[in-house]
């Protein structure tokens, strides 16, 4: 039995490859009922993300042709052909590193944004797509509810995911810092892109009733601000709606201002001037500077914020140290109990293949004895024989053994019954 773990992410693939594999749930289940009826597949698992495309398998590695179902199962389910480069960008874990893998992903600690919480929610539902497609058995069954273990104590034994170390976060967190709460509010971004998008997701998760969308593409606001239940606004308008602002997150392209001083200090006045929480983002600037000498502006631009997430970066380096501490933990808890699934019945099968190697050659040097031995030379023989294989079998079962008790057994588990071809001998 081997664990493997086939896929690619942000980090080994541009978002053009990562969006050519992303698959949907119906996608998923197709390919999990594909991947089950292919020779040495025992159990599949597909986690589809905008950040990740990652298939987790339990295979006999004895039957399992690896290069042709992976070949297959990219061309047929995820319509890819070799000269479009997506092989270069895959990486594959067996074992331990499988694990260990799918134990930091879970914990958020292998995302883009270290310690962001959505990913383990994302595994827990790729588990339970699993599960409805009867895909998963005894193996992935443990190790996801052991990954969300580990996810559960890195959250509450470190403070990975309290620092934020994007950008976007780091603004909705200095608004929360200024408000004490966002539910309630409003708030516009300025931009649609990339970081906007991140941004809006912040801030709907923590509550802002409402969200406009400013762009200089009108069909670029309308597609953010719809995804949002919220509202497009042209960017020449943004003077118009900032009476009714709390959030202002500027990312835009403009080349100039697109507010003024003059403006701000207007709508500070309609609103009889209650605070304005302002994060430009933007390089070159998108809000005049002059901004943040008005009273109840709260004006943060990208050199603050870049003070911020530099902090930040360094605190959850140290929190990523302590996480792995608790990874590794529960890396050799599974491996213990993995090494314990295999380990009786390779015992058993590895005596009883050497007794049957025992009494074929005890039975065939008998039978070319001239004189036949009395019952008690016999029985004398039959001890020897049996000393001697006892003798031979002591070292390997003593290692299992040892392995087990030190959460290490599975490896040599497969290499006694590769050693000993125990998988022929169990038909």
């Amino acid at each position: 039995m081997k664990i493997l773990c086939v896929g690619l992410n942000h980090e080994t693939a541009p978002v053009a490859v990562r969006e050519r594999l992303a698959l949907d749930a119906r996608a998923s289940a197709r390919a999990l009922r594909w991947l089950v009826e292919q020779p040495g597949v025992q159990e599949a698992l597909v986690l589809s993300t905008c950040n990740r495309v990652e298939l987790y398998l339990v295979v006999d590695e004895d039957s399992f042709p690896e290069e042709t179902v992976m070949g297959e199962l990219f061309r047929t389910h995820f319509a890819l052909r070799q000269e479009q480069g997506w092989e270069e960008c895959l990486y594959r874990y067996s074992f331990h590193r499988a694990i260990s893998h799918l134990f930091r992903v879970t914990s958020g600690m292998d995302s883009m944004v270290i310690g962001e919480p959505q990913i383990t929610g994302q595994v827990k539902d790729a588990y339970r797509l699993a599960v409805q497609q009867k895909a998963v058995g005894v193996v992935l069954n443990r190790l996801l509810h052991k990954s969300f273990n580990v996810s559960k104590r890195v959250r509450t034994e470190t403070e990975l995911a309290s620092r934020a170390v994007s950008v976007s976060y780091v603004a909705v967190e200095l608004a929360r810092k200024i408000f004490g709460d966002l539910t309630g509010r409003t708030a516009l971004l300025a931009g649609a892109g990339e970081m906007a998008e991140l941004a809006a997701r912040h801030l709907a998760a923590h509550g802002a009733a409402q969200i406009l969308v400013a762009s200089r593409t009108w069909e670029n606001a309308q597609r953010l601000a719809s995804t949002f239940g919220g509202e497009a606004v042209r960017l020449e308008d943004i003077a118009a709606v900032l009476d009714r602002i709390d959030i202002l997150i500027c990312s835009t392209a403009a080349p100039e201002y697109i507010l003024r001083v003059d403006q701000v200090r207007e709508a500070l006045r309609s609103r009889k001037y209650n605070p304005i929480f302002i994060i430009d983002i933007a390089v070159p600037r998108n809000i005049d500077p002059r901004v943040d000498e008005l009273e109840n502006i709260y004006l943060y631009d990208m050199d603050d914020l870049q003070q911020v997430l530099k902090t930040n970066m360094e605190e959850r380096q140290k929190e990523l140290k302590k996480a792995e501490v608790i990874v590794q933990e529960e890396l050799r808890q599974f491996l213990h109990w993995l090494g314990t699934l295999d380990m009786v019945p390779t015992i058993v099968s590895l005596r009883r293949r050497a007794e049957d190697i025992r009494k074929q050659e005890l039975d065939k040097a008998l039978s070319m004895l001239k004189a036949s031995l009395s019952r008690e030379q016999r029985e004398t023989v039959e001890a020897m024989t049996q000393a001697i294989v006892n003798k031979i079998l002591h070292g390997p079962i003593t290692e299992m053994k040892r392995g087990e008790r030190q959460g290490d057994a599975s490896g040599l588990v497969n290499a006694v019954r590769r050693l000993f071809s125990l998988q022929s001998d169990e038909g």
